[in-house]
């Protein structure tokens, strides 16, 4: 509480005086910034050692791509037309049932082209289907 001594009628003033809560504030900010680095622990562990493997490629989702002139591949592979494409695509979902498709369309390919390419996959009974688009 502070007084004012220059009145006559010795009021009280109501003001908080916020230096003291700034200054704790400030050293709480303080020990903080220096204790932060010392919380971080890391455990030293011996890992043991395996031998490398390569991906099941039964596993590995179908790479199926069209291209600016309307030709499509499966797996790096020509493919004729749609109907071809729906039995490639049937005869894979019957070896595996959870295999999955990652379509690669050129950006100049209409959409009308794409969207039968993902019907022919649908038609497959194949509904894991990504779209691959590379990052600028």
């Amino acid at each position: 509480m502070a007084f004012k001594t220059s009145s006559e009628d010795q009021e009280t003033l109501s003001e908080i005086n916020v230096t003291p809560l700034v200054d704790v504030m400030l050293v709480l900010v303080i020990i903080l910034l220096v204790t932060a680095p010392l919380i971080t622990q890391s455990v030293n562990v011996n890992l043991p050692k395996t031998a490398s493997t390569t991906p099941d490629s039964e596993k590995q989702p179908l790479q199926l791509g069209i291209d600016d002139k309307g030709k499509i591949t499966l797996n790096s592979a020509p493919v004729a037309d749609l109907p071809e494409l729906e039995k490639i695509l049937k005869g894979k979902k019957e070896g595996n049932p959870e295999i999955g498709v990652h379509l690669y369309a050129d950006k100049a390919v209409p959409y009308g082209k794409v969207a039968e390419l993902i019907a022919t996959v649908h038609h497959a009974d194949i509904s894991k289907i990504g779209f691959v688009s590379i990052e600028q």
